[in-house]
């Protein structure tokens, strides 16, 4: 029996020491700061929320105003934002390089930026329609030019650079030199190279040696001609 209450005396719990009273109270302490600070918060989203459906109902009322921009604001602040502005049917977008200057925009659906406004608004700078147009125009205009230019480059035609009889006539003479480049006249229908060209399978060394006899030939019937009229 002494054991048997001695083993029930061992398993109740001991009376708390002044050491775990005080850790118990501060326990109780942090975890009421703990729910004021979320009350706090809580109350703080909803009345910033509150504010801002009724700047957006004012921006969508006003008629003069397409855009809304708004001051550099907290990561929570522009989350809910962003919820407001996409309950009322707005567009809505973040711009800022970092977070302590990020802020908030918002558009009328009806005038929804464009993407270069987009992107000036992302680089940091003013969206200013007229210089805008300029560029545009600019640009089209430079596309147009470059079009035309490759269009006539296309139509150029492609010929040789060298005349044949300037380039072998140190070689065959003048005369043979125009014996071989007649037929280098242009055809209408390969261009600058004739059709016989393209049939003639000679090499230019055996069309030479042609050349260069045609050549001695032509001089021994000058030579003979000379001859019998003297």
């Amino acid at each position: 029996m002494a054991d048997l209450l001695g083993s029930i005396l061992n398993s109740m719990e001991k009376p708390p020491t002044v050491g775990d009273q005080e850790s118990r109270r501060k326990a109780r302490e942090q975890a009421a700061r703990l729910k004021k600070m979320e009350e706090d918060e809580k109350r703080k989203k909803a009345e910033f929320r509150k504010k801002m459906e009724k700047e957006v109902s004012q921006f969508i009322q006003d008629s003069t105003r397409q855009k809304q921009k708004y001051n550099p604001m907290g990561k929570i602040e522009r989350s809910i934002l962003h919820d407001v502005a996409e309950v009322a049917g707005l567009t809505s977008f973040s711009f800022g390089e970092d977070e302590e200057s990020r802020y908030v925009m918002l558009f009328k659906k009806e005038f929804a930026p464009s993407d270069e406004e987009l992107e000036a608004y992302r680089k940091g700078e003013e969206w200013d329609p007229k210089l805008a147009e300029q560029r545009r125009r600019l640009k089209e205009q430079a596309a147009l030019e470059a079009a035309a230019a490759s269009s006539q480059t296309e139509k150029t035609p492609v010929c040789p650079n060298s005349n044949y009889r300037d380039k072998y006539s140190h070689l065959i003479g003048t005369s043979a030199a125009k014996d071989a480049a007649h037929t280098l006249e242009a055809n209408s229908a390969y261009g600058c190279v004739p059709v016989a060209n393209k049939r003639d399978t000679r090499s230019i060394e055996e069309a030479m040696n042609e050349i260069r006899a045609k050549k001695r030939q032509k001089k021994e019937d000058d030579t003979g001609a000379h001859a019998s009229s003297s």
